[in-house]
């Protein structure tokens, strides 16, 4: 019981000194961050509730509970019914997305990423396995997609799974150096192009299955 109270209180304390102070004040997510055991979803359990992204391997990471709570605030702006989490790991963003009242698809392709969190704390996100590129149109169209890390740019093969007014949230990296500064971004329809727009700045690592090919020069 001691360790489950510690760990009710590591919560609190993430929401309130980490999340609550840099601008998320959405009660959808604070109460979702509050409930979701985090370290049932994280590799180091002992640090789940730390400022820091956790690694998970191969070059993935589990993004620090304050960037993720403002990327879902991007998402939850707009109150979307359909939400689709590309790159969604152990499915803990997907599972606050879910309880804050979204039907959500958590895409992943890296099983070994995968656990029995989600479907436990979460039970209603439909996970499906597959490129992260590629999206997964079988379940769409979205009305927000969200990319769980960073990328250089957002493919158009995951726009045109948006619904009409749909957006795709993530973080643009400025160069493709690991933890290279970066900077969240909504990116909605105009005119029929996708342009975006700038939330806020952050650091994040590149998803490798978004890195793109190496250039060759002659």
């Amino acid at each position: 019981m001691a360790d489950l109270d510690a760990l009710a209180i590591a919560r609190d304390n993430m929401v309130d000194s980490q999340v609550r102070p840099n601008h998320v004040h959405d009660l959808r997510i604070t109460e979702a961050m509050r409930s979701l055991p985090r370290e049932a979803f994280a590799p180091l359990g002992a640090l789940a509730y730390s400022d820091a992204d956790l690694p998970l391997g191969g070059g993935r990471f589990m993004l620090k509970p304050m960037i993720m709570a403002r990327l879902a605030s991007l998402v939850l702006q707009a109150n979307p019914a359909h939400v689709l989490v590309i790159g969604a790991g152990s499915g803990y963003l997907a599972a606050v997305l879910s309880l804050a009242g979204a039907d959500v698809v958590a895409l992943e392709e890296e099983t070994r990423l995968t656990n029995d969190a989600l479907a436990r704390y979460a039970s209603k996100v439909q996970a499906a396995t597959g490129p992260l590129k590629a999206g997964w149109p079988a379940s769409g169209p979205y009305d927000a997609i969200l990319i769980e890390g960073a990328v250089m740019e957002i493919p158009h093969s995951l726009t045109g799974q948006l619904a009409p007014g749909g957006r795709v949230v993530t973080i643009i990296a400025d160069d493709s150096a690991s933890g290279a500064l970066g900077r969240a971004v909504v990116a909605e329809s105009a005119g029929g192009a996708y342009g975006h727009v700038k939330a806020f700045d952050c650091t994040a690592r590149l998803l490798p299955q978004f890195t793109p090919a190496p250039a060759f020069s002659f």
